[in-house]
């Protein structure tokens, strides 16, 4: 999962103009892109191609393949050359930070498994976040690792505890508050459950209030 300073910075790539053009070439092909044929397209050295499309690569904005061009193998067929072709997948950046796209992924998950199993959406949606929590807790090896990679924006309060002054699913809470508050608590809990370094998933509660995230985190559970 690439943090929100990775993604802001691979967006940002496209604010060139050079590098924009570049993309979109090797966005509307058919086939993969090479050096020469991204100069040529529009009218570049190819030293400049080169570079702006190594950027895009490096941003994770184009991926990168080796090929043989003339179509032969062996002794005598030339040194594969590089080239250039669109990703399978998409890069997004909010501010501040968001992430739909794991609550979108969580519910289509619940729903496809409930109509399987006849296991209601919600029971199933609980078990998956807090699954999901889980594995994010072992990835990171810490709750404020999760918090951090996932847009929370952690702040120790007075009592010692920690508010989340950002929701990373705001948009939905607002309209859906019982299913995505629920969602919330249950992925932090197992964040804290599965992480190197532990804390009390009873901890972590719901506490919702006016211009922050729905969950806080008792001060015993200080991450």
């Amino acid at each position: 999962m690439r943090t929100w300073s990775e993604r802001l910075a691979a967006v940002s790539a496209l604010a060139e103009p050079v590098r924009r053009s570049l993309f979109d070439l090797v966005a509307r092909s058919t086939t993969p892109v090479t050096r020469d044929t991204a100069a040529e397209e529009l009218g570049l050295a190819r030293s400049t191609a080169a570079f702006h499309l190594e950027r895009l690569a490096e941003e994770g904005l184009v991926d990168v393949e080796f090929q043989r061009l003339t179509g032969r193998t062996g002794p005598g067929s030339g040194r594969p050359a590089k080239v250039y072709r669109q990703v399978d997948h998409e890069v997004g950046v909010s501010v501040p930070d968001r992430r739909y796209d794991l609550a979108g992924e969580l519910l289509a998950t619940a729903v496809e498994e409930s109509a399987a199993t006849d296991v209601p959406v919600r029971e199933v949606l609980m078990r998956l976040a807090r699954e999901e929590g889980r594995a994010l807790g072992a990835a990171t090896g810490s709750l404020s690792g999760v918090l951090a990679e996932c847009g929370f924006e952690p702040r120790v309060d007075s009592d010692g505890g920690v508010q989340l002054t950002n929701c990373p699913f705001h948009r939905l809470a607002q309209r859906h508050p019982g299913t995505v508050c629920g969602l919330n608590v249950e992925l932090l809990r197992g964040a804290a459950e599965a992480a190197d370094e532990p804390a009390d998933p009873r901890d972590v509660v719901l506490d919702p209030a006016p211009g922050r995230c729905c969950v806080r985190i008792l001060a015993a559970a200080r991450p």
